[in-house]
């Protein structure tokens, strides 16, 4: 299969360009400078020849997204729907990357009152410019191209460049101590586990519709930060909990950001595997030696 990676200098285009690699295929690995996804022109030019795009590029600046509208927009809505549309007229497939921010954050819970996760075609609700330009984007590519798989993902890490792991590890040594949420619930998610998911739909040829490439299971980020500490040789006892409310940011982060996975199994992909788990495979790649 000939596949066209844009956003490939980034996290996740990363190992999406590595992993597809690696099976065979033959990828174009397109950074910003080599493609602009935001021209039709570029778009044309670029598209043809591939049998399907992954799009990783995105605005994910999630705290200026709140004030710079127009960059959102630009690269979270409109170009998602201009590669759909040179994807559609190349006869390609398009997998478009999204993200929990589309959902309220707000759960839902069964007749026991436990939350539940958010499945695949529960309503969007996003509370934050960045994830109303990200569902904006699923929608405006699967107009443009019908035969699109969206692939939402959140709270991610990974290796070659920053991530919250290494974030909170190096504040956590230099400082002696570090203050995390405790009230915001997801999955976190090792990039290298997205590219198989997405390498996966690929192969089994999965029907066009949207897929969670999270992982199973769920934890606060200070119950991660915990987990990231023992992993780098720190006293986990160094992270200590606070709440959102008293680390305010400009954007509202969501309160529930687990997601489920019945379209994946439906499709015949395996999800990923438990958050810690996947932790404890991942740690000496992301953190280094």
């Amino acid at each position: 299969m000939r596949v066209l990676v844009t956003g490939a200098a980034g996290m996740l285009g990363q190992d999406v360009v590595a992993l597809l690699r690696a099976r065979g295929h033959r990828v174009t690995a397109a950074t910003r400078t080599d493609v602009d996804v935001t021209d039709p022109a570029s778009l044309a030019a670029a598209v043809p020849g591939h049998d399907a795009v992954v799009n990783c590029t995105a605005h994910t600046a999630v705290d200026a997204a709140e004030t710079d509208v127009e960059a959102a927009e630009l690269l979270n809505t409109t170009a998602p729907g201009l590669l759909g549309a040179a994807c559609a007229q190349a006869g390609a497939r398009l997998v478009h990357v999204s993200t929990d921010y589309v959902f309220s954050g707000e759960a839902d819970l069964d007749d026991d009152g436990r939350p539940l996760p958010y499945a695949e075609d529960a309503p969007v609700a996003p509370r934050s410019v960045y994830g109303r330009t990200k569902a904006a984007g699923e929608r405006a590519a699967r107009q443009a191209q019908p035969d699109t798989l969206v692939v939402r993902t959140a709270w991610l890490y990974g290796a070659g460049k920053g991530c919250f792991p290494t974030t909170i590890a190096r504040a956590a040594r230099e400082r002696g101590a570090v203050s995390v949420v405790d009230d915001q619930v997801g999955q976190p998610t090792w990039t290298a586990d997205v590219a198989r998911v997405v390498a996966d739909l690929l192969a089994v040829g999965a029907p066009a519709g949207t897929y969670h490439a999270t992982s199973s299971g769920r934890t606060s980020w200070f119950g991660f930060t915990r987990a990231v500490l023992a992993s780098a040789g720190l006293d986990p006892r160094a992270a200590s909990p606070t709440t959102s409310e008293a680390f305010a940011r400009p954007a509202p982060r969501p309160a529930w950001s687990v997601l489920g996975h019945e379209a994946l199994v439906a499709a015949g992909v395996e999800p990923i595997g438990d958050w810690a788990e996947r932790w404890d495979a991942a740690a000496v790649v992301v953190l280094g030696g």
